[in-house]
């Protein structure tokens, strides 16, 4: 008895084998074929089919995903997905499939990112989901992924983004155990960031939601070394050449509201510059409008929700001007910079910050900040402060714009603005103290009319000094209507500083003259 059931779990056994052997080559150019007729833009190469008859189950190896427009390399790479009925919701009367894949790699580079872009076809209408379907006749409710990549490539191939060591499971995809809530599909993903960072993403969400999915989930990000996105912001005139970024908050983005509220965000040991130049100019004031709108489109909405408990920075901020002859740069040592409640939503108050910083590496600066809601345009109190920095370090800040150069002397500035009701009221007050313009032994380098220059701006320096403190001091009182209402807070930040700051400081020395300008005592 035992031998005659022995042979036919053998018979049974050679028959399994003998229809998964017919079976897998034609269902292998079936799927390959239903998955390229399905896809707008991109095609499919299937290596290999295993059919497994005893649970109705398919394993497939080195599938591969080229796009038309830029086959090389395959945007996507599964070297094994498996996928099977999920039995467990066939007892909740719903016949739904599992996917696992293991080690999957994802890599996109910029012109395949620039084809997607341009492309006239809506996400939705690629074919993806049908073209899973193809490769099993039933709709995913729960997917595994481990040990997968996602690698991104700008214009450098030697500094790519990439996440690592994915692992990503979601579950009730087409909500089979419960009824339709808001989010009622659980998700985790947790993967390495590059060589150091680490991710981790805990939520649930709504796969199933018109015109697309929604999502609520906590979020955590550590040691994310900020220069591999150095060839992506140098599109955007920034130079990064190191940094560590972390940050954790919530994000939920469905149709009816989209909310990103990040408690912390730390950025340490920075070092970076904004380049300014010539060449980029018109880009970069097309970039501070299209800003502006977007800021103008999100602020105050109320289904939008953009929220910064606390931004703290550290490390060394810094501007490049390449647009003056001799170029410049001005920046901020030892930076502390923190920033709290930080919104676009007018009813969550006051938003401050406070910095302090070495000013081009000697002198001391210190400054705060008040945002209150804006309603009719910006509202701002900003109070600054800098002492005792060895005007040398500015040497080439007073070529570019007072055509000399100093070889002594101590600078300070002292500022309060504020801005309401479209209104500006404050002063800005440089001090220039023990200045040397003209040193025979170190400037003997130098034409006989750059002597000359620098002499005759030494002589004009020495009469404006107050001779007591023997120091030049003049004040810049700011006052008026804001040229441009329509500007945001941080643009019109900026043009303090690059105007009323720099004509203050140089050499226009000529203000002290004016009537318009009152000596104000010493801080």
């Amino acid at each position: 008895m035992g031998k005659i059931l022995g042979g036919i779990v053998l018979v049974a056994a050679l028959l399994v084998w003998l229809i998964s052997y017919l079976i897998e080559g034609p269902l292998r150019r079936q799927m390959e074929s239903g998955m390229n007729a399905s896809l707008k833009g991109y095609a499919v190469s299937l290596r290999e089919v295993d059919f497994h008859p005893v649970g109705f189950s398919v394993t497939l190896r080195d599938l591969v995903v080229r796009q038309n427009a830029h086959p090389e390399p395959p945007v996507a790479h599964f070297p094994y997905l498996h996928a099977h009925v999920h039995w467990r919701a066939v007892l909740n009367g719903r016949l739904v499939a599992e996917f696992d894949l293991k080690e999957p790699r994802i890599h996109v580079n910029l012109k395949q990112l620039r084809a997607e872009a341009k492309s006239k076809v809506p996400v939705e209408e690629r074919g993806w989901q049908s073209a899973a379907l193809a490769i099993y006749p039933l709709k995913v409710n729960l997917l595994t992924i481990e040990g997968g990549d996602l690698v991104y490539i700008d214009e450098d191939p030697k500094r790519p983004l990439y996440l690592s060591e994915i692992a990503l499971q979601a579950e009730n995809i087409r909500n089979v155990y419960s009824p339709e809530g808001t989010y009622p599909s659980p998700f985790s993903l947790e993967a390495k960031i590059f060589e150091t960072g680490q991710a981790r993403i805990r939520g649930s969400a709504n796969f199933l939601a018109e015109p697309h999915p929604g999502i609520e989930a906590e979020l955590s990000v550590a040691k994310v070394a900020l220069d591999y996105f150095r060839p992506v912001l140098s599109r955007y005139n920034i130079k990064m050449s190191k940094g560590v970024f972390a940050a954790a908050g919530k994000v939920e983005y469905a149709p009816d509201v989209k909310i990103a509220h990040i408690k912390s965000l730390t950025a340490y040991n920075l070092q970076l510059d904004y380049i300014h130049a010539a060449e980029t100019a018109v880009k970069e004031e097309e970039r501070v409008e299209k800003t502006k709108e977007v800021a103008k489109e999100v602020s105050n909405e109320p289904d939008i929700l953009l929220r910064v408990d606390d931004l703290h920075l550290t490390g060394q901020l810094g501007m490049v001007n390449k647009a003056t002859d001799p170029s410049y740069r001005v920046f901020l040592d030892n930076l502390d910079f923190r920033l709290t409640n930080l919104s676009n939503q007018f009813s969550h108050g006051e938003a401050k910050a406070r910095l302090q910083a070495s000013f081009m590496g000697s002198g001391q600066a210190q400054a705060t900040a008040t945002f209150r809601p804006e309603t009719k345009g910006p509202d701002f109190d900003l109070n600054v402060k800098i002492e005792g920095t060895e005007v040398k370090t500015m040497n080439d800040l007073l070529r570019a714009y007072g055509n000399f150069d100093v070889v002594g002397g101590v600078f300070s500035l002292y500022s309060e603005i504020r801005i309401k009701n479209d209104e500006i009221d404050g002063y800005l007050k440089p001090i220039f103290k023990d200045l040397n313009v003209y040193d025979r032994r170190q400037d003997k380098e130098k034409s006989a009319f750059r002597k000359m220059y620098e002499g005759l701006v030494g002589g004009v320096l020495n009469l404006l000094k107050n001779q007591p403190r023997d120091q030049v001091a003049t004040r810049a009182d700011i006052s008026g209507e804001v040229e441009n209402p329509e500007a945001s807070t941080w643009q019109i930040i900026v043009r303090l500083v690059q105007n009323a700051f720099l004509k203050a400081i140089l050499p226009g020395f000529e203000r002290e003259a004016s009537p318009d300008t009152k000596e104000l005592p010493e801080k």
